[in-house]
């Protein structure tokens, strides 16, 4: 049984924000590019999910305490803290060694993607090998939505 709504203004959205439902799943997007990370945040937030950006590996980990996300979109090549290093920890964190982590990065070789492995990544996609409906498809497959 829902509760009926009134008009105040806490019940009105303004159409230039996304309003993501209650139930809806944190995601934790960490890119330091600007324009990319407004590209994945209006097209996740179109897709329904309750996204959280931040620039860095240090708000990252800040973030992922905080905000509690169900999964992670992480790049590798940040300022203060690497991709690399932000996975580690977080692995070795018990508060946020259950996260799914999903990179999204320009590194393509094979050691990087090895790397990525041997701590722990749920999924590493390459940028310049995937398009945002991909990147849609793996946080959704990742998350069983």
């Amino acid at each position: 049984m829902s509760e009926p709504t009134d008009n105040t203004a806490e019940n009105t959205t303004p159409s230039s924000t996304f309003k993501t439902p209650d139930h809806a799943k944190r995601l934790l997007l960490v890119e330091d590019d600007n324009a990319l990370a407004n590209v994945y945040l209006t097209r996740l937030q179109t897709e329904g999910f309750d996204v959280r950006r931040v620039a860095n590996g240090e708000e990252a980990l800040a973030a992922a305490l905080s905000y509690r996300p169900d999964l992670i979109i992480l790049d590798v090549m940040m300022p203060k803290v690497s991709g690399f290093d932000v996975l580690d920890i977080l692995r070795n964190t018990p508060e946020t060694a259950n996260i799914k982590i999903v990179m999204l990065t320009a590194l393509s070789q094979d050691s990087d993607k090895e790397r990525a492995k041997s701590l722990g990544v749920d999924d590493y996609l390459v940028k310049s090998q995937v398009v945002i409906a991909d990147v849609i498809d793996r946080v959704k497959h990742h998350l069983g939505v």
